[in-house]
């Protein structure tokens, strides 16, 4: 009936824009390789023309408004044979109906194969169905949903997704309840460079969604892929031509409530100095951090007017009969946030050690890209580069103690204030370039091969910091008296190069209608490597000299040339390498080499994939590092060879419903600052280094299993459920170091085991439904569909205790009354929903939320390890929020788009709390006995613990007007 509609209502159309001087061409495409079901997304082009269409998710399609005349008509998708119709004849005001059959193998009209295009793959219903056919479990999000939902960049798309959500602390990506450490990320399937020292995969912010097809997420892990995940792999698919040609600019401005209000008043909107050598997003200076002390400003500057703003141009066209494709998309755009001020604070037990009240910070954001597709198919071969080229600044002012209450450990002098002010501009530049073939040998043997090449700059060329103290009413600032380096100027500059390569080879067995067999042999290659430096300058005062300022703003006032000059102030270098230059420094090579196999059987509704990959993975750290565990100068290496297996089984109860199982096997290999003692100093004064020596990092493995049902109840609509199961060997955590005072992190093998695991629930349905008009055949009324997804996780890891025959502890992570700990950074719950309308007359709109559950931002660590249970400081947790969206668009004829969008509607405060234990608890469980397990125990004396905020602010809310239009 809906076939039959579709003609009548192409027809009415027909006779109404055109009367009787054009007419249209439909039909039904169906796909033989799937029992004739409908063929979504395949082309249909009118040969010698660029007039086409692709078929919808029933496989329909129309080309209207053709003029009458014979014509020779072309059907193709990927993979499959093209097909050309000819004499095909279209009448005015007629509807001629032509449907096809498609295959893989010989299929109809063959006699010239010409047009081979890319179904496009950023559309909900595209991915719904590729997540259908798929052999792994896998959850994707397309380009089209993630506009209607106003989200501008990767990591706000991967958060959509069941199980995923982000720690607003830390910016890391959790995928269920593991972070950055148990992920991998891929560009097009192959790996791609992180951007940050402290992480290992790259910040999934810096790509914004006009350059991506899809973003998907593979939860179950197949020996296809790098055996370096835990939690699984965030895989970006890049935006191609999906038409002839296109052309489309894009320009937005807006603003956030904070930047523009409180963070303007009073002071400004405040940049580090670093800004005024700053164009467009790039940084260029030509003086070195030595002479940047002395001959550039140690204040900070401010902004008039920090709006958001961007523009975005893209565009492409094909060639030679739709064989070569090209695609390009370049954007600039800058953006401000402001951080509320709110508490800081850093407990030693029950004493407050740092103390600030009025804490807060400016970021803003500069960020270009380009990106370049092109794309040359023919029936049997596919051959594709890609080049992305991604620059950002990033711009950051964080400073308290302005009120006279900031208070910061052992940098307080008699009866003053402290006052602290961090200023940083980081500078990313990331060029990557891609080359990736698929060729059809013969009817049973398919090659895939890509080669990449990486290049990344990752620079923070001038970090500016100061702790001053003052008193009020007057304002009187000087330098604390006596420390060197608590006002600094530093670099820090990263330099990462990748060389990757891929081959796989495809061989089909056996290839009939219910029953195949297939095996994928290949080969991964993969060579990274890492050159880091940090270069380090203090301003000391000399003797009992104490210049000051008059203002915390006018900080100049100290380091004049005059004071310099006349020996009031000098200048000391932090560490010297071994060939006596001023620089800590590390050299870090990866190299992985992998070979695996799959073996693929799939017989009436059963699919078996079972793979295994061999896989070797070397690490080598060669540092030169001021004040490094067991000597300045050493190497560090780890060298891992193993066999990880993996088992994808698929169950097609029938066309809606199938069950899904998945076991694997695989490692989470330390990163390269995990293993190297180098230093690095957060904004906040929190210190986080490596570990080498006996205590040095090693790889952590876990056992994976997963359990899925999915139930496709009509087109775009999906109802699924999964249980999961994880159980990591030697789990790997951030932890404050054992008997630091809270400030300093290191990376641990924490206990013998973790588990994890939960339940996932996912929905995307509609609610209410267009009818169809008798008469004309078009929709009446809105279309309003809901997006929900829930996680509910239980995880658990144990704490390590070693102790020596005697029973003394050696080392502990155990601390209060946790001998077991929750993982860092997984939320008990995590909530995703979205609810979207569309209406006849072109209008969308879109209210999204999301919630995740509080969860652990730091360990806690005992302070005394025989009195674990009453000397510690408790973990830190993030408090959980809720985050609500909007954006309402209208389409204006077939070019002009209006759009606006809200986020972060709610303005929640964040927060960061711990609990502690009471001083007058704590003694009286130490005066009750001298046993740790008696304190333990059922009949000691109730805890009374306090708990307490360390850090709060609010982000404001984001408004952006955009504007598009297509030619």
């Amino acid at each position: 009936m809906k076939y039959f509609l579709l003609i009548f209502a192409l027809s009415a159309s027909s006779l109404i824009t055109a009367q009787q001087s054009t007419g249209s061409i439909v039909g039904k495409l169906t796909d033989q390789e799937y029992n004739n079901e409908p063929l979504a997304f395949a082309n249909i082009l009118i040969k010698g023309t660029t007039i086409g269409t692709t078929s919808d998710f029933d496989g329909l399609y129309e080309i209207s408004g053709v003029a009458p005349g014979t014509y020779t008509v072309v059907y193709s998708y990927l993979g499959y044979e093209t097909v050309e119709i000819p004499n095909v004849t279209v009448e005015a005001g007629k509807v001629t109906s032509v449907d096809v059959p498609m295959s893989a193998g010989q299929g109809m009209a063959l006699d010239e194969v010409v047009v081979t295009t890319v179904a496009r793959k950023d559309s909900e219903t595209a991915l719904l169905l590729d997540q259908k056919r798929a052999i792994e479990i896998k959850e994707s999000i397309g380009a089209v949903e993630l506009g209607n939902l106003g989200i501008s960049d990767v990591k706000s798309a991967a958060t959509k997704i069941s199980g995923v959500t982000e720690s607003e602390a830390s910016g890391d990506v959790f995928v269920r309840g593991l972070g950055d450490r148990y992920l991998t990320t891929t560009f097009n399937g192959l790996p791609i460079p992180s951007d940050d020292i402290e992480k290992k995969n790259i910040d999934l912010g810096l790509f914004p969604t006009r350059v991506i097809q899809n973003v998907s997420i593979s939860k179950t892990y197949s020996a296809a892929t790098s055996a370096d995940q835990a939690s699984g792999n965030i895989n970006i698919a890049s935006r191609e031509l999906a038409g002839t040609s296109e052309l489309e600019v894009g320009v937005s401005i807006g603003g956030n409530t904070n930047a523009l209000g409180d963070g303007s008043d009073g002071i400004g909107y405040k940049v580090s100095p670093n800004y005024e050598d700053t164009s467009l997003g790039f940084y260029d200076t030509d003086l070195d951090i030595l002479d940047q002390i002395t001959e550039q400003s140690w204040d900070a500057n401010t902004l008039d007017t920090p709006a958001n703003m961007g523009v975005n141009i893209s565009g492409g066209k094909s060639f030679f009969d739709n064989k070569f494709k090209v695609f390009a998309t370049a954007s600039n755009s800058k953006s401000h946030r402001y951080y509320t001020p709110g508490e800081f604070l850093v407990y030693d037990q029950v004493t407050v050690t740092d103390s600030i009240t009025d804490f807060q910070q400016w970021e803003t954001e500069i960020v270009n890209n380009a990106m370049l597709d092109l794309t040359f198919q023919d029936e049997k071969n596919i051959v594709k580069s890609v080049t992305l080229f991604v620059n950002t600044l990033n711009d950051v002012v964080a400073e308290g103690g302005r009120n006279g209450f900031g208070n910061i450990q052992e940098e307080t002098l008699g009866d003053f204030s402290d006052f602290l002010r961090d200023q940083n501009t980081k500078q990313t530049r990331l060029f990557v370039t891609q080359l990736i073939g698929n060729h059809k040998l013969g009817e049973k043997n398919v090659l895939d091969w890509a080669v990449s090449y990486n290049k990344l700059n990752a620079d923070e060329p001038n970090r500016i910091r100061n702790i001053i103290n003052f008193t009020s009413d007057p304002i009187n600032a000087f330098l604390y008296e006596n420390s060197a380096f608590e006002s600094r100027k530093l670099s820090q500059l990263i330099d990462d190069e990748e060389y990757n390569g891929l081959i796989k080879d495809r061989l089909k067995i056996i290839d009939e209608e219910n029953k195949k067999f297939y095996i994928d042999l290949g080969v991964n290659y993969r060579k990274k490597t890492r050159d880091f430096e940090s270069t380090f300058y203090g301003v000391s005062n000399v003797d009992d000299n104490r210049p000051s300022s008059n203002s915390l703003d006018e900080l100049d006032q100290i380091f004049t040339d005059a004071n310099f000059n006349n020996n009031l102030l000098e200048i000391l270098s932090f560490q010297n390498n071994e060939d006596g230059e001023v620089k800590d420094e590390y050299t870090g090579d990866y190299e992985s080499i992998a070979g695996f196999a799959l073996f693929n059987v799939a017989f009436d509704k059963w699919n078996f994939n079972a793979g295994l990959r061999a896989q070797q993975d070397e690490i080598v750290v060669n540092y030169d590092v001021a004040n490094a565990p067991g000597g300045d100068v050493g190497t560090v290496s780890r060298d891992y060879t193993n066999v990880y297996p993996s088992l994808n089984v698929k169950y097609a109860i029938n066309d809606e419903h199938a069950v899904r199982f998945a076991a694997s096997r695989s490692i989470t290999l330390p990163e390269f600052k995990e293993i190297a003692p180098f230093r690095y100093i957060s904004p906040t004064g929190q210190q986080v280094f490596g570990t080498v020596g006996e205590n040095a990092l090693e790889a952590s493995f876990a056992n994976n299993f997963d359990l899925k049902w999915e139930f496709f109840p009509t087109r775009g609509q999906l109802i699924s459920a999964s249980l999961f199961y994880k159980s990591i060997e030697d789990p790997i955590n951030k932890v404050r170091a054992r008997g630091s005072d809270g400030a300093l992190f290191t990376f641990r093998n924490t206990g013998d085991e973790a588990t994890i695991y939960g339940i996932e629930l996912e929905s995307k349905v509609d609610i209410i439904k267009p009818e169809m008009n008798d008469e004309d055949g078009n929709p009446i009324g809105p279309t309003l569909s809901l997006v929900l997804n829930a996680s509910r996780m239980w995880h658990e890891q144990d704490l390590l205790e070693r102790t020596t025959e005697e029973g003394a502890i050696i080392e502990t992570f155990r601390y209060g009354t946790n001998r077991n700990a929750p993982l860092q950074g997984a939320s008990d719950w995590i909530m995703n929903s979205s609810l979207n309308l569309e209406t006849s007359n072109n209008w969308v709109a879109n209210v999204s939320a999301s919630y995740a559950s509080d969860k652990i931002f730091a360990m806690g660590f005992a302070r005394a390890q025989e009195d674990w249970d009453t000397r510690y400081n408790d973990a830190i947790f993030e408090k959980g929020f809720v985050v609500l969206n909007s954006k309402i668009s209208k389409q204006f004829g077939q070019s002009f788009q209006v759009s606006l969008s809200g986020q972060n509607l709610l303005n929640p405060k964040i927060e960061q709390t711990i609990e502690y234990l009471t001083s007058d608890s704590r003694a009286e469980l130490e005066a009750f006995s001298d046993d740790r397990e008696v304190r333990l125990g059922p009949d000691a004396p109730q805890r009374e613990t306090i708990t307490d905020v360390v850090r709060s602010y609010t982000l404001g809310r984001t408004f952006s007007l955009g504007l598009k239009y297509t030619f």
